[in-house]
C-alpha cells in the first residue's frame, strides 16, 4: 500500500502561483496513475488533472487547462501540481491519489489518498 503525502498548500492573491507536492512513501509511484482532485465546502470532491503510469501523458479538466500542470520526478518520488493565475474558484482542500487502472478518472477509482492541502485563493 502506497502512502501519501501533500504539501506546498496556503494562501494567495488571485493571479498568483503555488506549487503542490505529492510524496510516496511505502512504495514508488512506479506502474500508478498519480491524480489530484479537490473539493470545496459543501461540494463534492472533482478531478483536476492525472499523470497516467507508464508514461501514457496527462490530461486536465476544463476550469484548469492552461493553468495547472501536472509533473512527475521519479527520482524523488514526488508528482507536483504547478498553479498558476489562480482564481477565487480554485479555493478547496486538494488531495492526491493513486491508481493502477489508466482509464481512472473517478474518486472510486483511486485506492489510496493523501491527506489533503488546503489552498485559499483571496485579496
Amino acid at each position: 500500500q502506497v502512502q501519501l503525502v501533500e504539501s506546498g498548500g496556503g494562501l494567495v492573491q488571485p493571479g498568483g502561483s503555488l506549487r503542490l507536492s505529492c510524496v510516496a512513501s511505502g512504495r514508488t509511484f512506479s506502474g500508478y496513475s498519480v491524480a489530484w482532485f479537490r473539493q470545496a465546502p459543501g461540494k463534492e470532491r472533482e478531478f483536476v488533472s492525472i499523470i497516467r503510469r507508464s508514461s501514457a501523458g496527462t490530461y486536465y479538466a476544463d476550469s484548469v487547462k492552461g493553468r495547472f500542470t501536472i509533473s512527475r520526478d521519479m527520482a524523488k518520488n514526488t508528482v507536483y501540481l504547478q498553479m498558476n493565475s489562480l482564481k477565487p474558484e480554485d479555493t478547496a482542500v486538494y488531495y492526491c491519489a493513486v491508481s493502477t487502472s489508466f482509464l481512472a478518472l473517478r474518486p472510486s477509482d483511486f485506492g489510496s489518498w493523501g491527506q489533503g492541502t488546503q489552498v485559499t485563493v483571496s485579496s
